[in-house]
């Protein structure tokens, strides 16, 4: 049965067994995700160009979805950081008629990665294409925010980068103070509050405290209601309208939203996966974010994908099973349906201070920092694709990164073809003349995107009584952001279980590589004979 393409977790969590403990402690665990999601869903529904509602309306029904058929025990769905570039290019093309299809088909596009086990592949994407897509939006959704961040009396903003930045500084002199000071107010209170307050988000108490001022002291701030009207506390549903001629027009941003929520789904998983030592379904959990992509955008939704902050949050809270997401879900929802009047009085300026919050977290500016010290290759796919994000465009960017990536890896492997054999398995040392709780393990070949998992997934199955992890390199004549990044968390993962590694026969490229990334330097010897002095 688990074999099967399609076999949501909540299915199998169910027939395991299920108390009252695990019950009561999933809902906890649901319902602080539920106050975390709230002015997340809020402000990235602002800032894809969308009314406010909509963001909660993804939150609880994409949430719902992927919880009830998703491949992962504790992933959260909903909107995200990452769709805000692409949402906003769909509706200034299509409007929200062709977001909505967009939406649909990319849903569509899910499922069938699924079906076709696409899962897997997915996950050879190479990490500084990922890095350098994810810190390009991350400054797109910065600069998006500096008008209500500043309470700029501007209108008709240019959507170009460039052009953006030049406007903004033409109009620094009808700087709002009051504005500013609440989004400063919105960043200081989302990043240092945790350390008074642990068990509440920092965004919510900010929303909740700036909402408060705004209103009691009566300052002229813009807020949701000066936008966007009354919002309304119903979820109906929508039927779009459209002509079976113009679908053609649709599959390029229905793909980009499928690849995105792919990628940010299945990176998802395998974090949660982490935290909690278990093992996601990429297939199903696939399927699940196809179905629920497929089914918001009839309730007035915008595309959803796995939340990794929110996820996260789940896990941190005790949530362990799918009910966790759904008790999320169902959180929201009460709060849309008995508080969304209240919604229209956030102030858009503590919405830019939440999103600006955000976009430096999803910068990934250290994994930025570390690629640029690594090889030529990985820092040509990294800057091509984090500035034809930020300069051209979100789906352009990808597919060049792809390409880009596909052909330099060839290149390598061309250069490298004659230095090394074809081996894609470790080989462990049978050596007599090392202790019992001492193993060795040689890996052969290049260390990169395609065979990493691989290699790591050996790695972090050594036998729980070995002390000692020998990795002789000797024979890998080059390894890519990708392959150092795995390696470095699986050597986190040897250090978590008590087992000391030594990394021996590094040639210089390797090791440069190694340290980049964070490996531990002293832990690297250039020949077997040291890491064995070491030992000693």
């Amino acid at each position: 049965m688990k074999s099967h393409i399609f076999y949501p977790k909540l299915w199998s969590t169910l027939r395991l067994g299920y108390d009252k403990k695990a019950l009561t402690q999933d809902i906890l665990a649901g319902v602080i995700v539920g106050i975390v999601a709230l002015p997340l869903s809020i402000a990235f529904a602002v800032a894809s160009g969308v009314s406010p509602e909509k963001g909660l309306i993804t939150a609880v029904i994409a949430g719902l979805m992927i919880s009830l058929f998703g491949g992962s025990r504790v992933q959260i769905g909903g909107p995200t950081g990452a769709f805000i570039v692409i949402v906003v290019g769909i509706i200034q093309e299509f409007g929200i008629e062709g977001l909505m299809i967009s939406t649909i088909m990319a849903g569509v596009f899910l499922i069938l990665f699924g079906v076709f086990r696409l899962g897997a592949l997915l996950k050879f994407i190479p990490h500084p294409l990922v890095v350098g897509f994810t810190s390009g939006i991350a400054l797109v959704i910065f600069s998006t925010q500096i008008k209500d961040a500043l309470g700029l009396a501007v209108n008709d903003v240019p959507s170009n980068f460039i052009s953006k930045w030049g406007f903004y500084f033409s109009h620094l002199d009808t700087v709002n103070f009051y504005a500013s000071g609440i989004t400063l107010f919105t960043i200081l209170i989302a990043i240092y509050s945790a350390k008074w307050i642990p068990k509440v988000p920092g965004s919510f108490i900010a929303i909740i405290l700036s909402t408060i001022i705004v209103k009691l002291m009566s300052l002229p701030v813009t807020t949701i209601e000066t936008v966007y009207g009354s919002i309304p506390s119903t979820i109906e549903m929508q039927i779009p309208s459209f002509s079976w001629s113009e679908l053609p027009h649709y599959i390029e941003p229905a793909i980009t939203i499928a690849l995105l929520g792919a990628i940010e789904s299945l990176l998802s998983a395998v974090v949660s996966d982490g935290m909690i030592g278990g093992n996601h379904r990429s297939n199903t959990e696939l399927i699940g974010q196809g179905i629920a992509n497929i089914i918001t955008p009839f309730f007035g939704g915008i595309p959803a994908t796995g939340a990794i902050a929110r996820t996260a949050t789940n896990v941190k809270n005790g949530g362990r099973t799918p009910i966790a997401g759904i008790a999320h879900a169902f959180t929201l929802l009460l709060i849309m349906l008995f508080f969304g009047p209240w919604v229209k009085w956030i102030p858009m300026s503590s919405l830019a201070g939440i999103l600006i919050v955000v976009s430096y977290n999803m910068s990934e500016w250290r994994s930025f920092k570390g690629i640029l010290s690594t090889s030529l290759f990985d820092i040509v796919v990294l800057l091509a694709t984090f500035f034809l994000t930020v300069l051209v465009d979100l789906t352009i960017a990808i597919e060049v990164g792809m390409v880009l990536a596909a052909l330099l890896f060839m290149k390598r492997m061309a250069d490298h073809v004659g230095l090394q054999d074809e081996v894609d398995q470790d080989v462990l040392e049978n050596d007599e003349t090392l202790p019992n709780e001492v193993k060795a393990y040689e890996i052969s070949g290049p260390f990169f995107f395609g065979s990493a998992r691989n290699y790591c997934n050996i790695l972090k199955g050594v036998h729980p009584n070995t002390k000692t992890l020998i990795i002789r390199m000797r024979h890998v004549p080059f390894i890519d952001a990708t392959g150092a990044h795995y390696l470095k968390d699986s050597l986190g993962e040897l250090k978590a279980k008590k087992i000391n590694y030594i990394i021996s026969g590094v040639n210089p490229s390797v090791k440069k590589s190694l340290i980049a990334m964070g490996v531990d330097s002293d832990k690297i010897y250039n020949q077997f004979d040291e890491a064995l002095k070491r030992l000693q």
